[in-house]
């Protein structure tokens, strides 16, 4: 979904769209009338929008309107705010931790704060 969002966000018009979209819900052709481009580039652009689940659309009567879709925008802030605060590192260390963990132990080295002594097997040599 990130991506999608991503690739949907670097465009400028894309941007411009979706802060016209704050003010309000707007039809296709009212959206083309604020920008210097034809209605179906800016279909395509709504289309973008709508893989990216940012905007959805819904029928009135004859007309489609669009809206933002905050949802997404909500998803986004908080993938956002935990890059930014360095959760889920945690969690990667953990699982290194214990990988780690579970090596020293066949390699008779410390684990989990205790030291742990490895006896040889004299028949095969293993520990």
């Amino acid at each position: 979904m990130l991506s999608l969002v991503f690739k949907a966000l670097a465009d400028e018009t894309r941007r411009e769209i979706l802060r016209l979209l704050r003010e309000g819900d707007r039809t296709a052709g009212e959206i083309a009338g604020r920008f210097d481009l034809t209605k179906p580039t800016i279909s395509h652009h709504l289309g973008v929008l709508k893989q990216a689940n940012l905007v959805q659309d819904y029928r009135k009567g004859q007309h489609v309107y669009y809206s933002l879709n905050t949802t997404v925008f909500q998803e986004t802030a908080a993938w956002f705010l935990a890059v930014m605060e360095g959760r889920g590192r945690k969690d990667e260390g953990k699982a290194v931790g214990k990988r780690k963990a579970g090596r020293d132990e066949r390699e008779g080295g410390k684990a989990c704060g205790k030291r742990i002594k490895a006896k040889v097997i004299p028949s095969t040599g293993r520990l």
